[in-house]
């Protein structure tokens, strides 16, 4: 497992220095890394210092098909504590180039979807305003989290720059439903909640209803690219980001990926996203366009298997250093 305590030249994880609550003469005792998003240290990453804000949000309520996505969140946090923090793509280590705060988990009411979508709106946009310019990676939970916090991005950006919010939706689904099973706040209608707001790119789609294929023709502020179009060359890339405007909210709903990678999720499809193929159009995505915020979703864990947990762990990293690219040479 990665050593977080080595020196390093950023001074972080020093060893002797102590876990956040424990006196400094106990430092150098081998305490286990943090509970925190790729075990860093709170004390050196505090809030005040951060770059980016992990949101563990382990809100389920509406799922239709497998259950399990409120322990997302504390999955992909463990599993990240694994994470080797050397990144060969960049030839560095990232985390060293940045700070990463890891926030508590945000508890919402259980009295129903309509007040707990209600319930998150307040509580992100509140945060949004105490983070300023840091970049926040939510950890859901089910895909009905996505839309209070697009809207609160979608209305902050529009008030302070009158600049329009693209979402950039990696899906296996569109998610374009008016409601689902009886609520409007289904995660089955993430995006439908904010097409008034923000215009929606959707990559990876495979699982649609005709309803949702004409609710995105007849709307301008909807694209959808489909599965099998990305395997025939890379020209699916040079659509989405042309579609995308100059600030772009990031939804990935884990089930995009083929379920031959991440098969614990809620409703899996055939088909489906790889992982360089992927890096490969997000890392063009942060570096073509400013990308203000993030979400990774739909993470149902399955026990006894944690290479998903651990690959959304990585993919976390991987947008959190192609936000701070610029920093890594």
């Amino acid at each position: 497992m990665p050593n977080r305590r080595d020196p390093d030249a950023s001074g972080r994880g020093l060893e002797g220095d102590a876990p956040e609550g424990v006196p400094a003469l106990l430092g150098d005792l081998p305490w286990e890394l943090p509970h925190t998003f790729l075990g860093l240290d709170q004390t050196m990453d505090s809030f005040a210092r951060a770059d980016a804000l992990i949101l563990p949000v382990p809100y389920e309520s509406t799922t239709s098909f497998g259950g399990g996505a409120r322990w997302g969140p504390r999955a992909i946090l463990e599993a990240s504590r694994y994470v080797e923090l050397y990144d060969q793509e960049f030839g560095c280590e990232p985390s060293n180039h940045f700070h990463i705060h890891t926030l508590p988990a945000l508890e919402l009411t259980r009295a129903g979807p309509t007040p707990a979508m209600e319930e998150l709106y307040d509580s992100y946009a509140r945060i949004v305003e105490a983070a300023g310019d840091r970049f926040m990676v939510m950890l859901g939970g089910e895909h009905s989290v996505s839309s209070p916090a697009i809207l609160a991005q979608a209305e902050r950006l529009e008030a302070d720059s009158g600049v329009r919010l693209s979402v950039l939706q990696m899906d296996a689904h569109a998610d374009l439903r008016a409601e689902f099973e009886g609520t409007p706040n289904s995660h089955a209608s993430a995006m439908a909640r904010v097409l008034e707001r923000a215009d929606v790119v959707s990559v990876g789609v495979r699982g649609v209803s005709q309803e949702e294929v004409e609710v995105s023709r007849s709307a301008k502020a909807s694209t959808l690219i489909w599965a099998d179009q990305m395997w025939e060359d890379d020209a699916w890339m040079d659509r989405a980001l042309g579609a995308l405007g100059s600030h772009v909210y990031l939804t990935f709903d884990v089930d995009y990926f083929d379920p031959s990678m991440v098969p614990s999720t809620g409703t899996p499809e055939p088909g489906g996203g790889d992982w360089y193929r992927t890096l490969r159009f997000l890392r063009r995505v942060f570096r073509e366009r400013k990308v203000i915020a993030a979400d990774i979703v739909e993470l149902a864990p399955t026990p006894g298997l944690s290479a998903p947990d651990f690959l959304v762990g990585k993919l976390v990293y991987k947008l959190i250093s192609y936000r701070f690219q610029g920093r890594l040479g």
